[in-house]
């Protein structure tokens, strides 16, 4: 642990990181007058119209400019001396949240404020995913403590002496579920731990908080009571965790393993470390020291078989075999590339794999190295790589636009049946969006945001499945709330630099995504068309010609949509009718024009094309295509059918032998 006066400190980081840091001692004003007891304070409480429950980070401001924060369970404590007992005027905002305006374009609200009173304020939430607590730093429940209201924490104002806290990374271990975080800033000085600080916490449902309430936990500490450095390396600097993993012992019991990286700064790593977690002492230890200097890039692993042998894919596109040896020796990790040869970068002459037809190539390569977000916008840049070759290439949902991501997560969702991705896009701090695809590698194509935080960052997000709820419907993920890297003009008292928990409904219809509707030469010869489901049952993932194109899966309670039916009585044949009664249809599609029963803005996307069949005209078969004129050896007339979504890279890279192993702790 680094305390005050560490002559290294200085050196550890750059101007800009520490100002970051320093920013941090705002957290530490208090009132200047005694507090009273509950009778003297006006609580408000600003709920979820919807849900009717406390919404957390709504800003009221008064007309002088003094700005008040709801707590964890939407409560402000309010007491302001000569502004009691009268009218108050607050103007009312929160990102995701919205409060209509008045005549005047103010979205506020007049309060009679006085002692012992209260009052409700509803606000409807924009955001799909919900805003429930904050987890981390001081003054989580501040305001309901000061009203004597229940809270569900043991520690609600203040836990570990941890008042920030960066990026988390958590995982069932032995029965509880472990949390790190990067840097953590205390009360006592302007500079913390940046040894990686860590907790645990009760599983829901043995002695667990249910997540939709909150998550006691349990810090390790260290004689100061402060949160405690869980690497311990030597060398100054600041030790970030990046990825955890959970491995057998050989005794029928797990260790935990952690990748660490190295920093003076947050330009490249010094280098990184395996470490393994001594149970005994509760801190890792070095196992295998890296003379790598690969940057900072969280990782939130998961599990997946493939072709029998167990993995744990760091990144979608990077993995290793999930046994301690493995983890030990970098030449083992396996990247997704497209780089040829041995998938190394070599700067200016680094060259990529196409077929002879100019296709880009995907492979697992040992030892090459992790095709990051980077590189490809410098392939993109240099005229080697279009954008949608890309195995990550995100877009509007509503508008096809695309959408840069960055840092995120994977992790296979039970109740829809695909991965889910969860992630911050590049260019747009503050958001989070939603996209699923058929395989670990994707497609990761059309995506739709669940949540923002206006001019605030809220990066490195990251799911939580242990934490899921009805076979997956409910979904539970949290990231960092900072100024940092952002354009946020002031800085939110007690949230900055915290963790903030969110839940997200994906029966919600507004997540309703299209998916990718394959063509598949078939072994005799024929064509035909199939989603995921209808391709894994006829292990017919070798057969995929291309994505011809993108609509709303069979599943879906669609009544806007037109069924669209395969006909097995013509080759590569589609039906607006269903062949038999009862028949399931294989997709839906749009309607062919906008009945003006809707106004979705997805009726109305750039991405939408007309699904056309046309006629061959040697055999009078069908042939089914979205662009605008007809397929080689076609009859010119077509006939419209439905409305689809276009297939922006129609060559998918496919990780399609990967099968999930639930984690543990559902």
């Amino acid at each position: 642990m680094l305390h005050p006066g560490t002559e290294t400190m200085p050196l550890i980081f750059s101007l800009s990181l520490r100002l970051r840091i320093l920013g941090s001692a705002g957290l530490l004003w208090c009132a200047m007058y005694a507090w009273g007891g509950p009778a003297d304070f006006f609580m408000i409480q600003v709920v979820d119209a919807a849900t009717g429950r406390g919404v957390p980070l709504v800003s009221l401001r008064t007309t002088h400019d003094t700005v008040w924060w709801t707590d964890s369970n939407g409560i402000i404590a309010f007491s302001e001396p000569g502004l009691m007992d009268l009218e108050v005027f607050f103007h009312v905002q929160s990102p995701g949240y919205d409060y209509p305006k008045d005549g005047f374009g103010n979205r506020g609200v007049k309060l009679q404020t006085h002692p012992g009173g209260n009052a409700t304020i509803k606000l409807q939430r924009s955001n799909i995913a919900e805003r429930l607590y904050r987890i981390t730093g001081a003054g989580i429940y501040r305001d309901s403590v000061l009203l004597g209201r229940s809270v569900p924490l043991k520690h609600p104002v203040i836990n570990g002496q941890v008042m920030g806290q960066d990026t988390v990374i958590a995982t069932p271990y032995r029965g509880k579920i472990y949390w790190f975080w990067g840097d953590t800033d205390r009360p006592s000085y302007a500079l913390g731990n940046f040894g990686a600080s860590g907790a645990t916490s009760d599983l829901p449902g043995v002695g667990g908080l249910d997540p939709g309430v909150g998550v006691d936990l349990n810090y390790f500490v260290d004689e100061h009571g402060f949160s405690k450095a869980m690497c311990h390396l030597p060398g100054p600097g600041a030790h970030w965790i990046e990825g955890l993993f959970t491995i057998p012992d050989g005794h029928g019991g797990e260790r935990l393993a952690a990748t660490v990286a190295n920093h003076k700064d947050l330009a490249e790593a010094q280098s990184w470390d395996l470490m393994l977690y001594d149970d005994a002492k509760n801190v890792f230890e070095p196992l295998e020291h890296w003379n790598i200097h690969a940057g900072h890039d969280s990782a939130h692993p998961f599990k997946a078989r493939s072709d029998g042998v167990d993995y744990f894919y760091l990144f979608p596109n990077f993995r290793v075999k999930a046994d301690l040896d493995s983890l030990r020796r970098r030449e083992n990790y396996e990247a997704f590339t497209c780089v040829a040869g041995d998938g190394r970068w070599r700067a200016g002459d680094t060259t990529l794999d196409r077929d002879a037809a100019g296709l880009l190539q995907y492979r697992w390569k040992a030892g090459a190295d992790r095709l990051t977000p980077g590189w490809e916008r410098k392939f993109v840049s240099d005229g080697k790589l279009q954008p949608e070759e890309n195995w990550l290439d995100l877009h509007d949902f509503e508008d096809g636009t695309r959408v840069p991501a960055s840092r995120g997560s994977v992790y296979w969702n039970s109740f829809r049946q695909r991965w889910i991705m969860l992630i911050a896009p590049r260019s747009k701090a503050g958001e989070v969006w939603f996209a699923e695809g058929d395989t670990p590698t994707g497609p990761w194509v059309y995506a739709r945001r669940v949540a923002t935080h206006g001019d605030y960052n809220f990066y490195n997000p990251t799911q939580h499945p242990f934490f899921d709820q009805d076979g997956g419907r409910l979904v539970y993920f949290e990231g960092t709330y900072t100024d940092t890297f952002s354009g946020a003009r002031s800085r939110t008292p007690r949230y900055n630099y915290n963790q903030l928990m969110y839940r997200l409904a994906l029966d919600d219809p507004r997540l309703n995504l299209p998916v990718p509707v394959y063509r598949l030469h078939d072994t005799d010869g024929k064509i035909r068309f199939g989603l995921r489901d209808q391709v894994t049952a006829s292990e017919a993932w070798k057969q995929i010609e291309e994505i011809a194109w993108f609509a709303w899966p069979a599943q879906k309670d669609n009544r806007s949509g037109v069924p669209i039916y395969a006909n097995s009585k013509d080759s590569a044949g589609l039906s607006l009718t269903p062949p038999q009664p009862n028949a399931r249809p294989l997709f839906f599609g749009l309607p062919l024009a906008d009945s003006g029963s809707t106004n979705a803005a997805e009726f109305r996307s750039p991405a939408l094309a007309t699904l056309m069949e046309y006629r061959r005209a040697s055999d009078n078969r069908c042939e089914y295509s979205t662009q605008t004129k007809p397929p080689k050896g076609c009859l010119p007339e077509g006939r419209p059918i439905c409305r689809v979504w276009q297939a922006p890279n129609r060559k998918p890279s496919l990780d399609w032998k990967a099968q999930v192993i639930p984690p543990q702790g559902r």
